[in-house]
């Protein structure tokens, strides 16, 4: 009985309080400076509450939901893994102008040689029925006087436990962008004091992207691999958004002939 009278004083005090701020409101086109400047603080600080909740509401109610480990894997994958900016939040979410060497999150790293860098990045939510990552990334691009912009993934421990010349990486990326650019994808593997690179083009005609990186062509030492890295190398990004829904990679061992 306590619980559903709790209830109804909510409730009535909510639609009093409502009602209040609707008045207040529609009075402030003809208020004097004065009076407006006195509400304007309470105003700000029930915004604040309310913006916090909407956040967070927003957040976990979304749909792909929050800790979603749904990847896509080609047959016989033994490694799938989406990177923690696609997969969950981190702070904070986002950075304007960034400067070269600026990190995000954990695993990511942003390079650029811009003297004067006019570049945001933001982690943003994902909520189309087709996501599968629950965040995004965007990055908007103005002035740009640099003559390069990459995004640095670092690859975990287990991409590289076991990693042999018969093992094919995959990237998979969604992307979007207000103008089209090329967006390369370089695979990066130390082995002692030496290091490897692949570089593929990421096909763009369609909002999937996939690229293959064949380790056959490569003259890794197996027993002396280290670490592993992806750069992603945005050529001519100035004034645009450029948006990456979704980015995993997996490893499979090529079919034997």
């Amino acid at each position: 009985m306590s619980q559903r009278f709790d209830n109804f004083l909510d409730r009535l005090l909510f639609r009093r309080s409502l009602e209040r701020w609707r008045r207040v409101a529609e009075r402030a086109v003809t208020a004097d400076p004065a009076g407006l400047r006195r509400l304007r603080g309470p105003a700000r600080q029930v915004r604040r509450e309310i913006d916090r909740l909407l956040h967070v509401a927003e957040g976990r109610l979304a749909l792909p939901a929050i800790g979603s480990t749904a990847i896509r894997k080609p047959l016989m994958a033994d490694w799938a893994w989406r990177p923690e900016i696609w997969s969950g939040p981190i702070s904070p979410p986002g950075v304007a102008g960034v400067e070269n060497r600026s990190t995000f999150g954990h695993e990511a790293t942003i390079f650029h040689d811009c003297a004067t860098s006019e570049l945001s990045v933001r982690q943003i939510r994902n909520t189309r029925e087709l996501d599968l990552a629950p965040f995004g990334f965007r990055m908007d691009v103005f002035r740009f006087d640099g003559s390069y912009l990459s995004l640095v993934i670092d690859l975990p421990e287990n991409a590289v436990r076991g990693l042999t010349l018969s093992h094919i990486i995959r990237m998979e990326a969604v992307v979007e962008m207000e103008k089209p650019l090329e967006i390369f994808a370089r695979f990066n593997v130390r082995h002692g004091p030496n290091s490897e690179q692949i570089v593929r083009e990421l096909p763009l005609g369609d909002d999937e992207a996939v690229v293959e990186f064949d380790l056959a062509y490569t003259k890794m030492n197996e027993k002396r691999v280290e670490r592993a890295w992806v750069d992603l190398i945005f050529e001519g990004p100035e004034m645009n958004q450029i948006v990456l829904r979704d980015v995993t990679f997996s490893r499979r061992p090529r079919a034997e002939l």
